[in-house]
């Protein structure tokens, strides 16, 4: 076994390298040493712990300069006015949808490059900002040693200027570790165990939107996540939002989860096996399923409820509708953009994602008791058992 990892060594280490002090959170560092402890947990060799040391001081050299930011800047002045939401359980459609709406030029997306190397704010910076040539090589780090993946998601080969999810402005609060924070340390996706605590991530968030919308012309946010547990801290954060939400059939959502972690994991600590892994994701569905039908926020106005196929049917139409519903209009510029992004963008263009649902037989479940146990939820949302070839 290597030498354990040292928290408080890493937290002076980040300090003395900027000069900066201030983590804009007096819990951060209690907080950083619980996740140094999971990383102790892992079974990995000292190349795996130098590169969980390296992780560790790149998030919080980045917390450290963010903040100084903060104090430097006017950029808590900025105002996020109306900002448009995309959830759903993973592999409903939401990245298309967060990727349609981010090609309309008066919209706003968060880009990874903004979010992996966030200061100085990036309204301040030029367009040849080198921040975004070392995303572009990270993510082509990610692509190599996850081939797969752009199967499943092929909106990785947008490289540094990919479309993170809402969870990855919580990478340097140490309260999530997703593989596109730490593909290169050798261990699982971390699913719970960390310390949560939604109203302080949607402060995080809000500074992050305000980071990125300093020094900039105003433009509509347009952001994707997985909120539906969190939906009462999302409103309190933004009232005037509204959130799009998409409802797959359980079934394939566990499913194809399974197998795009899968293909994600398999890049990163080796062969995965499928049957455990199939028993995790379809537990986590059941878990959302639950909380989606049990959370009285989930009926709230301010959120549009659409079936997955409806959505893949026609997708500028689900746009166009979801633009309405959030008193916004869809431009005729806007909507070719879309088509066009839709033309250049085939799902497949890295190759076909291939999975089924005999991945949950496999661990012993039977498709038509799972069908039944979802019923209710079809029948709430609208939601066909989906049939695949």
């Amino acid at each position: 076994m290597s030498a354990r990892l040292d928290a408080e060594a890493m937290l002076r280490r980040a300090e003395e390298q900027t000069g900066l002090h201030d983590y804009g959170d007096p819990t951060l560092p209690q907080r950083f040493g619980v996740a140094v402890e999971f990383l102790d947990d892992q079974d990995m060799d000292a190349h795996g712990r130098s590169q969980a040391a390296d992780v560790c001081h790149w998030l919080l050299t980045t917390r450290l300069e963010f903040f100084a930011d903060r104090e430097r800047l006017p950029v808590r002045d900025e105002v996020i006015e109306r900002p448009m939401f995309v959830t759903g359980e993973p592999r409903s459609g939401t990245t298309l949808m967060h990727a349609l709406m981010s090609v309309d030029p008066n919209a706003r997306a968060l880009r990874f490059w903004e979010v992996m190397y966030p200061s100085p704010p990036p309204g301040v910076s030029a367009d040849d900002d080198p921040r975004r040539a070392r995303a572009d090589a990270h993510w082509r780090e990610i692509n190599a040693k996850m081939p797969k993946w752009l199967h499943s998601h092929p909106y990785n080969d947008m490289l540094g200027d990919g479309l993170p999810e809402d969870e990855r402005t919580w990478a340097f609060d140490f309260r999530v570790m997703t593989p596109t924070t730490w593909w290169r340390v050798p261990m699982q996706t971390v699913v719970g165990g960390l310390p949560t605590d939604a109203t302080a991530q949607y402060r995080i968030h809000k500074a992050m939107l305000q980071h990125c919308q300093y020094a900039r012309a105003p433009k509509q946010w347009v952001l994707k996540g997985f909120h539906g547990f969190r939906l009462a801290e999302l409103f309190t954060a933004y009232p005037d939002a509204t959130l799009l939400w998409l409802h797959r059939d359980p079934v394939q959502v566990a499913a194809s989860r399974t197998m795009m972690m899968a293909d994600i994991l398999e890049g990163i600590v080796g062969p995965i096996d499928l049957r455990a892994a199939a028993a995790t994701h379809l537990a986590l569905t059941r878990e959302s399923i639950a909380n989606t039908m049990t959370n009285p926020m989930v009926g709230d106005p301010r959120i549009m409820h659409v079936r997955y196929t409806d959505f893949l049917a026609d997708p500028v139409a689900t746009v166009r509708r979801y633009y309405g519903f959030g008193g916004r209009v869809l431009t005729d510029e806007a909507e070719q953009a879309m088509r066009t992004y839709l033309a250049a963008n085939k799902g497949d263009r890295h190759g076909k994602f291939r999975y089924s649902a005999s991945l949950l037989t496999d661990i012993g479940e039977r498709l038509e008791a799972l069908h039944e146990e979802f019923r209710p939820f079809r029948e709430r949302f609208g939601v066909d058992i989906e049939q695949r070839a």
